[in-house]
C-alpha cells in the first residue's frame, strides 16, 4: 500500500517533539541557519522516540556539520548582501504552456534576498498567449518566445540573450531558496569554477510516482560540496565519466564565457528528437577542457516531481533515451572514454538481472524498468541515425 509522505524541514538548533507516524510517513530536511544538512526518510506505523530521533539527526548531520564547522568557512551572514544592490546574474526560465508553476516560480524568485540583474522567460513553442500575458504582470522580467520546440533550444535562446557574466537556469516547476542567488553567485567567487549545480530537494512526495523519483532518481547530489575536474573526468576512462551525477538541469549555472569557449547545448539531445541529457552533455565537455563545476549544497531549490504513474514512465523513457543518445555523442566527441562499455555490458547485464530478479511483478523502483531499457535502445538509434548532424 503506498500512503503519502509528509516533508517537513526543521532547523536543528531548535528540534520539536518528534512527530507520530499513524497516518503518514515522514521525510525530514534537516538545517541550520538557512543550509541544509541532510535529510531521512520514515515509513508510516515507524516507531521511535525523542532520544532515538535526536540521535539520528546528530548521525545524519554530523558530516556537513564538520564542514561548515572549519574555522576557514566563511558563513552566511545578512550583511554581507549589502556588497551589491544585484548580482551580476541572468536568469533563465524555459516553459511551455504551464502558467501555474511559472507564476509560483517567479513569485519565489521576487522574494530573493540577493536579486538577479536579468531575468528572462523563454515562452517555448506555446500553443497559447497565457505565459506573455502572465509576464506581463512583472515589470522588469524580460520575455523571449522561441518558436522551436525544445529545452536545449530554449536555454540557447535565453543564453544569447542574457547580458550578465553567469547565467543561471531553472526549470519553471522550481521555486527557489531565498538565498539562492547569494550562494548560486557564492560559486563563482572561484576563478576555476566555470559551472555549478545546486541541490535540488523535492517539494512534496504525496503520491507514489514521486516517491520513485526521489528515492531512485533523485536530482538531490547530497549535502557536502563537490568539485569536479580533471581528476574526475580521467579517473572513470574505463567505461566513461559519469556527468549524469554532477547535478540537475533544474538548478544550474555557467559563466556566460564557457558557451563562447565550447559552444550552446547539443539541440539534437531535446525532448523530440533524442530526449533530453543537454545539461549532462554540457558538462563533459566542460569537464573534457579541464574546467571546473562546483556542486554547491547551499544553492537550494526545490522541484514538483511528477504526479502519475504514467508521466514517471514517460519522463524516465526520454531520460534513457538521451542518456544513451549524449553518452555516444559525448564518445564521439572525445574518443578517450568508452561509455560503450557501460552502455553495451554493464546496463544489459544490470537490467538482465533486475528482469529476472523481480520476475513477473515490478514493483517500487522497478514500476519502470521496461521504460528504462525502451528508452536506452531508442536512444542508440536515435544516435545512429543522427550521428553525422552537426549540433546547431
Amino acid at each position: 500500500m503506498i500512503f503519502p509522505f509528509k516533508i517537513i524541514h526543521i532547523e536543528i538548533d531548535n528540534l520539536q517533539p518528534v512527530p507520530s507516524t499513524d497516518d503518514h510517513g515522514y521525510y525530514f530536511v534537516f538545517w541550520k541557519q538557512n543550509i541544509p544538512l541532510g535529510d531521512w526518510w520514515i515509513d508510516k506505523g515507524y516507531v521511535y522516540n525523542q532520544e532515538v530521533f535526536t540521535k539520528k539527526v546528530k548521525e545524519i548531520t554530523s558530516s556537513a556539520q564538520e564542514k561548515y564547522d572549519h574555522p576557514k568557512l566563511i558563513k552566511y551572514k545578512e550583511s554581507n548582501l549589502l556588497i551589491e544592490d544585484f548580482a551580476d546574474v541572468s536568469v533563465v526560465i524555459c516553459t511551455r504552456n504551464r502558467t501555474r508553476d511559472l507564476e509560483n516560480c517567479l513569485n519565489h524568485l521576487s522574494n530573493q534576498q540577493y536579486r538577479p540583474k536579468e531575468i528572462i522567460v523563454v515562452d517555448n513553442a506555446p500553443s497559447n498567449n497565457s505565459t506573455e500575458e502572465l509576464v506581463k504582470n512583472y515589470p522588469g522580467i524580460n520575455y523571449l518566445k522561441e518558436l522551436r520546440p525544445g529545452l536545449d533550444i530554449a536555454r540557447n535562446s535565453g543564453a544569447k540573450m542574457a547580458l550578465c557574466s553567469i547565467i543561471a537556469y531553472m526549470d519553471d516547476d522550481v521555486r527557489p531558496h531565498p538565498l539562492w542567488i547569494y550562494h548560486l553567485k557564492e560559486s563563482f567567487n572561484d576563478s576555476n569554477v566555470m559551472a555549478m549545480t545546486g541541490l535540488v530537494i523535492a517539494a512534496e512526495l504525496e503520491t507514489e510516482s514521486q516517491q520513485i523519483f526521489e528515492k531512485y532518481w533523485s536530482f538531490n547530489r547530497g549535502y557536502i560540496d563537490k568539485y569536479y575536474d580533471y581528476k574526475f573526468f580521467n579517473g572513470h576512462s574505463r567505461t566513461g565519466p559519469p556527468v549524469w551525477e554532477i547535478g540537475a538541469g533544474a538548478n544550474m549555472a555557467f559563466r556566460k564565457t564557457v558557451f563562447e569557449r565550447i559552444g550552446y547545448f547539443d539541440e539534437r539531445l531535446d525532448v523530440g528528437a533524442a530526449g533530453c541529457n543537454g545539461d549532462s552533455e554540457m558538462w563533459f565537455r566542460i569537464l573534457s577542457l579541464n574546467m571546473t563545476i562546483h556542486y554547491n549544497p547551499r544553492a537550494v531549490s526545490f522541484h514538483k516531481h511528477r504526479t502519475e504513474i504514467g508521466q514517471l514512465k514517460r519522463q524516465i523513457f526520454y531520460y534513457m533515451r538521451g542518456f544513451a543518445a549524449a553518452a555516444m555523442i559525448q564518445q564521439d566527441y572525445n574518443k578517450k572514454v568508452n561509455y560503450s562499455r557501460h552502455l553495451f555490458y554493464k546496463l544489459p547485464l544490470f537490467y538482465l538481472k533486475k528482469s529476472i530478479r523481480h520476475f513477473p511483478v515490478y514493483r517500487s523502483r522497478y514500476r519502470t524498468v521496461f521504460n528504462e531499457i525502451a528508452g536506452l535502445l531508442s536512444g542508440v538509434l536515435f544516435y545512429l541515425k543522427h550521428k553525422h548532424q552537426k549540433n546547431e
